[in-house]
C-alpha cells in the first residue's frame, strides 16, 4: 500500500460508508476482507457490500461460545443477501491447552486469563482469516467507546501491516439503527433485549440505560468494556490513523 494511495482517500466522504467501500475496492488490489460479528454495525456494511455487489469477502469467527441468537441471524444475513459467509474457529490443539490450563470458564479468574481466552478463540483465528489480504473492514464506530474516539475510516493495522477501513467510524448508534430500520437489515434478536455490543455469551450481558454501549462486555472486570485483542497492538494501545507515510509499501 503506497503513501500515494492513502492520500486518495481523505477526498471520500467520512459520512459515507458506501463511497468508503467502493473507494476501496476500487484502490485496493488485492483480497480485501471484512469480519462481521453480526452486531448492528456489520448488519449495515454487510448490506452495502451485498447491494453494491462489491468484491470483498466476508467472514466471521466462531469461537464456539457464541450466543444461539448470533448463529439465528448468521443463517438470516445469508439467507437474505444469498451468500455464504465464511467461518474460522479456534485451532483445537490451541484451545485443548487454554481449557487444561484454566478450566471452561477460567477467563473470569484475571484479565490475563480472559485475554488468552480471547487470544485463542479470536485473534489467532483472525490472523488466519486475514492471511495475504491487503485489506481489512471493520464495524468500529468512533462513539463507542472513549478508547475508540479516535477512530477514523482509513488507518493501518500495525501488527498485520494492512489498511484498516472502518466505513461507520463517523457514525453515530442511532444512525446506524435508522439505515438497519429503513433497508429491513436483519439483526440479532438480543440487540431488542438491551445488548449493545454482543460477544460471546458468557463474557456478554445487557447495558443498563445510560450505560456505555461496551460496558455489557467483560463486565466483572475493572475496566468493563474494554478490547478482546482484535483492534489493538501488542502493547495493549488500540490502533488509531496513521499517517501516509507509516503504511506499508
Amino acid at each position: 500500500m503506497s503513501a500515494a494511495l492513502l492520500d486518495r482517500f481523505p477526498e471520500v466522504d467520512p459520512r459515507d460508508p458506501a463511497a468508503i467501500l467502493a473507494a476501496a475496492r476500487a484502490a485496493i488490489d488485492g483480497r480485501i476482507v471484512f469480519t462481521t460479528s453480526f452486531g448492528l454495525e456489520d448488519q449495515v456494511i454487510t448490506h452495502l457490500i451485498a447491494e453494491a455487489g462489491l468484491a470483498i469477502d466476508i467472514a466471521s469467527i466462531d469461537t464456539g461460545r457464541l450466543f444461539a441468537e448470533t448463529y439465528e441471524v448468521w443463517a438470516r444475513t445469508e439467507a437474505r443477501y444469498g451468500l455464504r459467509i465464511r467461518s474460522a474457529h479456534p485451532d483445537a490443539d490451541g484451545l485443548s491447552a487454554l481449557l487444561a490450563a484454566q478450566g471452561v470458564n477460567g477467563f473470569y479468574g484475571s484479565v490475563a486469563a480472559r485475554k488468552a481466552c480471547c487470544d485463542t478463540r479470536k485473534v489467532l483465528p483472525l490472523g488466519r482469516l486475514l492471511a495475504g489480504a491487503s485489506a481489512w473492514v471493520t464495524g468500529l464506530r468512533a462513539d463507542q467507546s472513549g478508547a475508540r474516539a479516535e477512530v477514523s475510516p482509513w488507518s493501518r493495522d500495525e501488527a498485520r501491516g494492512l489498511l484498516k477501513v472502518s466505513p461507520l467510524a463517523a457514525w453515530s448508534r442511532a444512525e446506524a439503527v435508522a439505515f438497519a430500520d429503513r433497508h429491513d437489515v436483519p439483526r440479532n434478536a438480543l440487540h431488542a433485549r438491551g445488548f449493545l455490543s454482543i460477544g460471546c455469551a458468557p463474557c456478554t450481558r445487557a447495558v443498563a440505560p445510560g450505560e456505555p454501549e461496551r460496558a455489557g462486555r467483560w463486565w466483572w472486570e475493572a475496566e468493563a468494556g474494554g478490547e478482546c485483542g482484535l483492534h489493538v497492538t501488542a502493547d495493549g494501545r488500540l490502533v488509531r490513523a496513521a499517517p501516509a507515510q507509516e503504511i506499508p509499501a
